[in-house]
């Protein structure tokens, strides 16, 4: 089966004269970065990320409900550093890695850019599945934080709407609570890294389990507003230092 999804992903071979006259994208030997606003969602790349849609839904939009994340409209630099952490071993899921792993960086932005364009509706929220007074210590900690354990609110970093930032930074809502409490779990005993700083290691070590209970209660019980669009920018600094975030501001001290 991973055989069959990864022959999906692998890149058209193609002359590069023929590949030109047919617009299609030739995976290439990795160059330095560059913006990945800045790459063009591939021609033709829709029927190459099949294997994706397998486990994350047409069009890559997962349900709220079960495991896998919706990828669709999420920011084109966020889903392109995930693409290369699981690559290079910075975040552990065997059956992506198993896909991707010899893929280049330019194709692994071409395929974070063309879920990024794409808009497709999110659905209902689930129905709380925690009691009110932990659905209440989530929502504080998502918009209040925890100044007296260094724990910053969630919409500090992922916007007033929760439905991320421009280029780096995702959304929160219209995910799966199972989800959510994966990743903080992961963040909490390393199973999940991102480039240094990690931020997000840093503050999920801060969280105990029945925080990650609340905060991921709150958020999948979320309407996801305004389409789910990420906003253009923070409307103040980050508080704390992330790395993979170039060129976002950070609050002095």
């Amino acid at each position: 089966m991973i055989d069959r999804l990864r022959s999906l992903l692998r890149p058209l071979v193609v002359p590069l004269w023929m590949a030109a006259s047919l617009g299609c994208a030739v995976a290439q030997p990795a160059t330095p970065a560059v913006p990945v606003a800045a790459t063009p969602v591939a021609s033709g790349m829709a029927p190459r990320v099949l294997a994706c849609v397998t486990c994350h839904g047409k069009e890559g939009r997962a349900t709220p409900e079960g495991y896998f994340p919706r990828i669709a409209g999420k920011p084109a630099g966020y889903l392109a550093n995930q693409l290369l952490n699981f690559r290079d071993g910075r975040r552990s899921y065997p059956q992506m890695t198993s896909l991707i792993e010899h893929l280049t960086d330019d194709y692994l932005r071409e395929m974070a850019a063309h879920f990024a364009a794409l808009e497709v509706p999110y659905a209902p929220p689930p129905a709380p599945q925690a009691p009110p007074a932990a659905l209440e210590k989530g929502r504080l900690l998502v918009q209040q934080g925890d100044a007296a354990r260094g724990i910053p609110a969630c919409v500090q970093c992922h916007g007033q709407a929760m439905t991320g930032v421009n280029p780096f930074i995702p959304g929160l809502l219209g995910l799966p609570r199972d989800y959510l409490n994966s990743q903080l779990g992961a963040w909490k005993t390393g199973q999940r890294r991102a480039h240094a700083p990690d931020c997000m290691a840093d503050i999920a070590r801060q969280l105990t389990p029945d925080d990650v209970s609340a905060v991921s209660a709150w958020l999948a019980a979320q309407p996801v507003p305004g389409g789910g669009k990420p906003a253009a920018r923070l409307a103040q600094p980050l508080p704390v230092r992330c790395g993979g975030v170039d060129g976002v501001p950070v609050a002095a001290g």
